[in-house]
């Protein structure tokens, strides 16, 4: 079953926050598990971002979140970040 993970995050630092994905993608070409990945600023409120990341499943969801590379630029972020991330975890159950 497809799944969807959306990351939901604050920071006064989105160019920092996009140069960490983009030295992510690069670092873990061909080893991530993700299909696409999509990053939005959410209109009404202010400093506030979501990564919208696809996998095929679950299971390659969380092999992907093993990568050494994933926990670095989870760590980096959390550095440029006003707060934790909020985690949204969905089963895909009906795409059109």
């Amino acid at each position: 079953m497809k799944f969807v993970q959306i990351i939901e995050y604050k920071t006064s630092k989105p160019d920092e926050a996009q140069a960490l994905v983009e030295k992510y993608l690069a670092a873990t070409e061909g080893k991530r598990l993700n299909g696409k990945g999509t990053t939005g600023r959410d209109r009404d409120n202010a400093n506030t971002y979501m990564n919208i990341v696809e996998f095929p499943s679950y299971e390659d969801a969380m092999k992907n979140s093993e990568l050494p590379e994933t926990a670095e630029m989870a760590n980096a972020m959390m550095q440029i970040c006003d707060g934790p991330p909020i985690f949204r975890n969905l089963d895909v159950i009906y795409e059109s």
